[in-house]
């Protein structure tokens, strides 16, 4: 092969007919293989909750959940979740008029200030108190035998350490899950 054969059949894109549900929506398109869930969300169908922030998983901005699981959507390429269930913080409301109980928790204790992070902050407490719940341990989690953990500020600093926020909005954001946590 040539030289300019190789690097064309380097940058031609490869297809591949990829179909995820997102927020209960069913989404069926035929992407470039290398387009990342972020992408995808953000330019191919219009939902822009999720932050491109680092673009390198470094900064939690992104994140949404795969399947129930939290997930930095930067580096998740869309073809590797096909048929997966998508939820972005567009879809943690539980009605266009009634936000979710940490959405509200959020807001009363002013746990953000430019916005910026809160999407991917939303949806990995989202998922973290979920984990807690099934009773899943974290690096901090101090008796393992216990079925319920107890979401102390460490725990909760320890389960969102994926999570930063640059205007360091963080004592906010514990007082916010802690209200909600079990």
């Amino acid at each position: 092969m040539s030289n300019v054969h190789a690097q064309m059949a380097a940058t031609t894109p490869v297809m591949a007919e990829v179909s995820l549900r997102v927020n209960g929506e069913l989404h069926g398109l035929v992407l470039d293989t290398r387009t990342s869930l972020l992408d995808f969300l953000r330019e191919q169908i219009g939902l822009t909750g999720a932050k491109k922030g680092c673009d390198h998983g470094q900064c939690g901005a992104c994140t949404v959940l795969i399947d129930g699981r939290r997930a930095n959507a930067c580096l998740a390429l869309a073809v590797a979740h096909d048929g997966a269930e998508i939820v972005t913080v567009e879809g943690l409301a539980t009605s266009e008029t009634e936000l979710a109980p940490l959405q509200r928790a959020f807001a009363e204790h002013d746990a953000f200030q430019c916005g910026y992070c809160t999407p991917g902050q939303l949806c990995s407490a989202t998922a973290m108190l979920q984990e807690a719940h099934a009773g899943w341990p974290s690096a901090v989690t101090a008796d393992l035998s216990r079925q319920d953990t107890v979401l102390h500020e460490g725990e909760i600093r320890e389960r969102m350490n994926g999570n930063l926020c640059r205007c360091g909005a963080y004592v906010n954001l514990v007082a916010a899950i802690r209200e909600v946590a079990p």
